[in-house]
């Protein structure tokens, strides 16, 4: 209980940069999920969203942590699973977690009985989290708020891991997001198929199995080309799978 109310409270204190992916990355994930839509899911999802696309609304739940009234969501950007274990023996945050409000929106939005405004408000959650999940950081260990608190050079620049992950390596591309869209490739039926077989638990454990490789950091912590360099295509990776696997769960609701 002692871990689990540290690590909340570790937490409460990064919520403002905790931001997977930054606007770029969250906008990428939505653009590939459109370009992989059914098109009845692509009429019914116009509808809810009055015409926004999923790359747009897919930064909202970023946007709203300034307003009070959704406080309640700061904690499901994330879920803290220690090494060697599986989601479901962890101790659950009382406040909910990424991978619990992925289960929820989906199981919500598939019932079809809510309120065109609460339906609204899952889906927009439901991009935004999706994309949450596939940054390698938002599967903490426990022990450094997601890498928050492993402080770097960034370019010669003070910054922290998580900081990195999130916008550093992409934005250091300076790309638009439809740009980068383009980069991340074409995937075949094949590929599409196999992505969108897996669970959202999969998807975390994905995640977890990239911790060396996130953390296998220089002495002095000083990042630039070379950490961009051996780590970038797994950035491209994680948006495309997102995305992918988006659009399958949005096919599913609404296709």
């Amino acid at each position: 209980m002692k871990k689990l109310l540290s690590t909340l409270l570790l937490a409460a204190l990064v919520t403002g940069q905790a931001f997977a992916w930054g606007q770029n990355g969250h906008r990428a994930v939505g653009l590939v999920a459109e370009q992989h839509l059914s098109k009845k899911a692509k009429r019914e999802i116009a509808k809810i969203l009055e015409g926004n696309s999923l790359a747009e609304v897919s930064v909202w739940m970023d946007d709203i942590r300034s307003d009070n009234a959704y406080d309640h969501t700061h904690d499901w950007h994330w879920v803290t699973i220690p090494g060697g274990m599986k989601y479901e023996q962890t101790e659950k945050n009382p406040n909910g977690d990424v991978i619990a409000k992925i289960e929820e929106a989906i199981s919500a939005l598939e019932a079809g009985n809510l309120p065109k405004e609460q339906q609204q408000e899952y889906l927009k959650y439901l991009v935004h989290m999706v994309g949450d999940l596939h940054q390698p950081l938002h599967v903490g260990t426990g022990d450094d708020m997601g890498g928050n608190a492993v402080k770097v050079e960034w370019f010669g620049k003070p910054s922290n891991l998580h900081s990195v992950w999130d916008s550093g390596m992409i934005d250091g591309k300076n790309l638009s997001y439809t740009e980068l869209t383009e980069f991340l490739g074409k995937p075949s039926k094949e590929q599409v198929k196999q992505l969108q077989s897996t669970s959202v638990r999969d998807w975390a454990h994905e995640s977890m199995t990239y911790r060396d490789q996130v953390y296998d950091l220089p002495e002095n912590g000083k990042l630039s080309y070379r950490y961009s360099y051996e780590n970038y295509d797994l950035v491209e990776q994680r948006l495309l799978e997102a995305g992918i696997r988006l659009a399958g769960i949005l096919n599913n609701i609404y296709g």
